[in-house]
């Protein structure tokens, strides 16, 4: 008999890493490099490691996937599990935030499964994967109201 009956999603983080003053941000995105989406912009991330604390896999995946390692603190934003959110499977990604202060110098480049990474103007993203388009909305938001 298992330990636990109920079913158990993939556990996912994100980072919405943003940099420049309210209403001119830009926010870093990767492009996949493998499936599902290959080819496609999104945020960074990925899956959390057993028994790793979220932060610290939020941390990981965006030091893995784009080079940088900001001083701000990251700041939960919140959880996203609608089914259907990744061709893979039942996944829920937990959304982190984080706006880089001036004196940090922002210089990404694609690392692990990250083809590339770059800042985007918010104000004119290109189509991204997932449900990350509605991720960088409640990001934007969240991180624009706090300044």
């Amino acid at each position: 008999m298992p330990a636990y009956d109920c079913p158990r999603p993939a556990l996912t983080v994100d980072v919405a890493a943003f940099r420049g003053a309210p209403g001119e941000r830009e926010v870093l995105l990767i492009r996949r490099g493998a499936s599902p989406y290959q080819g496609a912009w999104a945020l960074p991330g990925g899956f959390v490691d057993e028994n790793e604390p979220l932060e610290r896999a939020a941390l990981r995946e965006l030091a893995e996937e784009t080079r940088l390692s900001p001083a701000a603190p990251l700041r939960q934003v919140g959880a996203y599990g609608d089914p259907g959110r990744d061709p893979r499977g039942w996944t829920v990604s937990v959304l982190f935030a984080v706006v880089l202060g001036d004196e940090e110098p922002g210089v990404v480049a694609g690392g692990d499964d990250a083809a590339e990474a770059a800042w985007h103007p918010v104000s004119s993203l290109p189509a991204l994967a997932f449900d990350h388009a509605v991720i960088v909305a409640d990001a934007v938001a969240l991180t624009e109201s706090a300044t």
